[in-house]
């Protein structure tokens, strides 16, 4: 379980082809206090340590984790978003986010006014999960859900967000890991089963 509020940024080191899947190498400064077995977030997708070193940690995505995310077109020297798994006691300060992603999002437009940043994505599914205020989480970051769009959402970036974020580097076209609110996903599956 993780909250979408992020550790720090880490940068792709490297990437292994590995059966249908891949094998990836992250730079992170808490690197070498990672267990084997341990889950982190990584750009939103919830993946497990398989090796540790001082400052890096590789994991491996499964063909499934590939063809639900943006990992299958990582390549080195992409920052990514990282962020350790809750312990029991820590805060809460954003939402409840499994790293279990949705479906990919498509930046259609960033709009700078002001301080602020404003960036539309549309969804290919799931965007009646999505409610005004609500949360939603984009490559791992909670974020409040602006304006609701006909095909997406579009979202108003804080300044602190902005600058603690890999949000600059997106653009127009890029895809991003969506996962939509937990309660709202188990709410959906109650009236659908009812």
């Amino acid at each position: 379980m993780f909250t979408g509020i992020i550790d720090t940024i880490g940068t792709v080191a490297g990437v292994e082809p590995l059966g249908e899947g891949r094998r990836l190498t992250l730079s992170a400064p808490w690197g070498g206090s990672l267990a084997q077995g341990e889950s982190v977030a990584v750009d939103g997708v919830c993946l497990t340590v398989v090796e540790a070193g001082a400052e890096s940690f590789a994991v491996e995505a499964v063909r499934e984790t590939l063809a639900l995310t943006t990992l299958g077109s990582w390549a080195p020297g992409r920052r990514v978003h990282l962020e350790r798994a809750l312990a029991v006691g820590d805060r809460l300060g954003g939402h409840l986010v499994q790293g279990h992603v949705d479906c990919v999002g498509t930046v259609q437009a960033m709009e700078r006014q002001g301080e602020n940043r404003y960036i539309a994505v549309t969804l290919p599914s799931g965007r009646e999960l999505a409610a005004p205020r609500g949360s939603i989480a984009v490559n791992g970051v909670s974020l409040t859900v602006f304006r609701l769009a006909h095909d997406g959402v579009e979202l108003s970036i804080v300044p602190h967000t902005w600058r603690a974020t890999t949000f600059p580097d997106l653009a127009p076209g890029a895809g991003v890991n969506i996962e939509y609110d937990l309660i709202a996903r188990y709410v959906k599956h109650l009236m659908e089963t009812t």
